[in-house]
């Protein structure tokens, strides 16, 4: 391990989690690595969580507020989130104990477009940053960080932070190291414009340079990611798949796209596995992906040769594939870029690479609006993450999803949506099991037709019986009845389905 820390100066302030903790304290705003489960720090989690039990039980205040650049994992947010340790929580979470904290009021989570996150630490609208915890794979001779399987928002925090804990991780593969590619969008008002426009230009460092006089302490650590493994494509999902490839097939006979030409963006799941299983039967040749994060499917389609890069924040990987990644990363580094969320979200780079962005949703309404966030309206899932980022500036945007959920109580297209993510303005082209709905150049009355095409056949009555009672109120431009538009949500939080009673 001292291998790892090259750097004699910060050699000398290895200790271990609990003493680092002492650096951490209540009231204090953390910084951490983590992307997707990958990347985030692996002890100082469960040592600020136990200082703030031993706090609890004497009766004292102990609380942090915790910035990330996407979700961790459950010994990282979910102990914190037991402990009572969080008191306010962005960009992104997906743990459960933390969402019901949150959702029963117990804590605080602001939902923010992971390509502002960043920014807006530097920009200071959170406050002074006091620690900046990020997890690397070794340390240089001069302090720099060599970051692991993530990158998200350590630079920001890193730079802004007055103390810096670094956690080396020795499960995490030094020859990670040359994957990364850190380049720092200068502040305002000095902003130039990001130089890349091809998905494999490399145009930073491979590590991130800090001042290693604000680091108060180095802990080791042998430990993984959280490498969830995927579910096999079920008989919807392969559907789901399939229309998105013919959607693909016919942009390509309209001219719009080319078989030697794919730029994609995918969200993480199994649709969007069984879409890359698909690929690699296609016409489709030297697919390229500009992404927020690295999946199984991804890493096959490179094996097979038919992706020639794939530039992303972070690894989202299987415990398979992660050991794969770290058994050939000195391969994979030649054709995957690792770069800061704030560029790998960018939009200018998004608006420039020309992708075809592809997110899931929990539901849409007849006229486009997506909502990725919240069951009926008020309770959180996980958060809004790129999808945002990559909608809006997308040359193509795509929403992916089954057409129904909990056996058919749930239907993903609805009159009105509860919360809305992604307007009518940015979403572009709706898939589920049932088919395309393309609202391309369409009004907002020509677009209910397509989205009750791929509904449920279950909803569709409901829908057009809907649209219906829109059609006689007394503007038509955007036709909505406002006393019926959320009868849907209402009978689920009634009944438990949005399906009328017999």
């Amino acid at each position: 391990m001292s291998d790892r820390i090259a750097n004699p100066q910060l050699r000398d302030k290895v200790m271990t989690a609990e003493e680092a903790a002492q650096f951490v304290n209540h009231g204090d705003k953390v910084g951490t690595s983590g992307f997707t489960g990958a990347g985030y720090p692996k002890a100082l989690p469960a040592a600020i969580a136990e200082k703030a039990k031993v706090a609890h039980e004497k009766g004292q205040d102990f609380s942090i507020d915790m910035y990330t650049g996407a979700s961790t994992a459950p010994e990282c947010d979910g102990v914190l989130a037991e402990a009572g340790a969080l008191r306010y929580r962005m960009p992104y979470q997906s743990d459960p104990t933390m969402r019901n904290k949150i959702n029963a009021g117990e804590m605080k989570f602001q939902d923010i477009h992971l390509s502002h996150s960043g920014m807006m630490v530097e920009e200071g609208f959170f406050g002074d940053v006091d620690l900046a915890i990020v997890e690397a794979v070794r340390i240089t001779e001069e302090g720099n960080i060599v970051p692991s399987s993530s990158v998200g928002n350590s630079v920001e925090f890193l730079n802004a932070a007055k103390k810096i804990i670094i956690e080396v991780n020795e499960w995490q593969s030094e020859e990670l190291e040359g994957m990364h590619d850190i380049w720092t969008v200068p502040p305002l008002p000095n902003r130039v414009p990001i130089p890349i426009t091809k998905c494999g230009d490399r145009i930073g460092k491979t590590y991130i340079e800090i001042d290693p006089e604000k680091v108060v302490a180095v802990v080791k650590t042998d430990a993984p990611d959280r490498n969830a493994p995927f579910k096999a494509p079920d008989e919807i999902s392969e559907q789901i798949a399939g229309n998105f490839l013919d959607f693909l097939e016919h942009e390509v006979k309209a001219g719009r796209l080319a078989y030697d030409g794919y730029v994609m963006q995918s969200g993480v799941g199994n649709v969007p596995n069984a879409v890359m299983s698909g690929l690699m039967e296609s016409k489709f040749e030297n697919i390229q992906a500009y992404t927020e994060v690295i999946q199984d499917g991804m890493v096959d389609l490179i094996d097979a040769g038919k992706m020639t890069v794939a530039s992303a924040t972070s690894f989202s990987l299987s415990p398979e594939y992660a050991d794969k990644m770290n058994n050939e990363a000195s391969r994979y580094r030649e054709s995957i870029i690792l770069r800061p969320q704030s560029i790998s979200n960018h939009p200018e780079v998004i608006r420039r690479t020309g992708l075809i962005a592809s997110n899931g949703m929990i539901e849409a309404d007849i006229y486009g609006n997506a909502n990725s966030t919240h069951i009926n309206g008020s309770r959180l899932m996980n958060a809004l993450g790129g999808s945002g980022d990559f909608t809006r500036n997308a040359y193509i945007s795509t929403f992916i999803s089954p057409s129904v959920a909990k056996d058919g109580a749930i239907s993903a297209i609805v009159p009105f949506a509860s919360h809305i993510d992604h307007n009518e303005h940015d979403a572009m082209v709706f898939i589920t099991e049932y088919g395309v709905a393309d609202l391309r150049g369409l009004a907002p009355r020509d677009r209910p037709a397509k989205m009750i095409s791929i509904a449920h056949p279950s909803y569709r009555p409901l829908l057009e019986e809907y649209v219906e009672l829109a059609s006689k109120c007394k503007y038509q431009a955007t036709p909505h009845d406002l006393r019926h538009a959320f009868d849907f949500h209402i009978r689920m939080e009634e009944t438990g389905t949005m399906m009328k009673g017999e």
